[in-house]
């Protein structure tokens, strides 16, 4: 069991974490750390803890050497400005002890400008000061400034854990939801947050099955109309394209089977049902093709009403009947 000096109940993530605690409690934890991982994927919650540890605090709240810094608001990225702010911030004395955590979520949301200027701190930071980056894709962190950093990647929670982070979140939950939740999630937990508490995922899956459904019955201007909703929840790409995806399982499974218990989404489960009929083995393959190709261009930061207008597009094309 790790000893945690934050929340008690993190789930997930124990080599690193233990290794985090180890390393600060024998003060041979480095100065800059780079924290990777999908999100949802539990990046804030080891930092934090990592960050409680380091500042010798048991009980959680806001402190002031620990501070936690975000994309601006409005903004798509951090810009140098921001980033000498932070650096400003990190030349203070601590407040109550000699340590402080600079915490920066979506580091790779950081402009090259801006790594170039944070470079220097994270090579050399003031006595007492930790970097811990946050990021979902490393690729967009330059070489220079990970060469700098201890690298963790965090892996998705095993089907144990994520049972029990569902069994201590929501314990009433029923067992057909939480299969729907559990698949839909693939490890992350965050993703069941947004299944359950999220109104706008609700949205987002409704929506979603409509369009399957109308993949073959509307025409091709009505069913390009559905790009201007996807890219209002463009932020939710990683959300909608496993929702998609689920559908299409869900329609191989049953045209395979024909049985209701394997079904993932038993909510759409009449949906479901119609599409079976509607679609051939070989159109839900290259549907998949389709989604799978979408997701590397949103990765790549393609204009995501571009990338959505070909994915609806492509899907249209492959309409057949079994």
């Amino acid at each position: 069991m790790v000893k945690s000096m934050k929340f008690d109940n993190i789930i997930g993530h124990t080599d690193i974490r233990k290794n985090f605690i180890n390393a600060i409690e024998s003060g041979n934890f480095s100065h800059a750390h780079l924290i990777t991982g999908e999100d949802g994927i539990g990046k804030s919650f080891v930092a934090l803890e990592a960050a409680m540890n380091i500042i010798g605090k048991e009980i959680y709240r806001e402190y002031a050497d620990i501070v936690e810094c975000r994309i601006a608001n409005n903004r798509k990225s951090i810009s140098v400005d921001q980033i000498r702010k932070i650096i400003e911030e990190s030349n203070k004395k601590a407040y109550e002890g000699n340590r402080k955590v600079i915490i920066l979520h979506d580091s790779d949301k950081m402009t090259t400008q801006a790594q170039n200027a944070f470079l220097k701190t994270i090579e050399e930071p003031p006595d007492g000061v930790f970097i811990l980056l946050l990021c979902e894709n490393q690729e967009k962190i330059l070489d220079t400034i990970k060469s700098r950093c201890q690298i963790h990647k965090l892996k998705k929670l095993s089907d144990s854990e994520i049972d029990e982070f569902i069994y201590n979140k929501y314990p009433n939950i029923l067992e057909d939801e939480k299969k729907a939740v559990k698949a839909f999630a693939d490890g992350v937990p965050g993703r069941i947050v947004s299944f359950i508490d999220n109104d706008s995922f609700k949205e987002i899956r409704e929506k979603l099955i409509n369009i399957m459904m109308d993949v073959n019955n509307a025409d091709i201007e009505t069913f390009l109309k559905n790009e201007e909703f996807l890219t209002k929840y463009k932020d939710m790409w990683q959300e909608i394209l496993t929702c998609l995806l689920s559908y299409v399982r869900d329609i191989i499974i049953y045209k395979e089977t024909g049985m209701d218990e394997l079904i993932i989404n038993l909510d759409k489960i009449s949906y479901i049902k119609k599409l079976t009929e509607v679609f051939s083995y070989n159109k839900l393959n290259s549907i998949i093709d389709i989604v799978n190709n979408t997701k590397s261009n949103l990765e790549s930061n393609v204009n995501a009403s571009m990338v959505y207008h070909i994915m609806l597009l492509n899907m249209k094309e492959t309409k057949s009947f079994s």
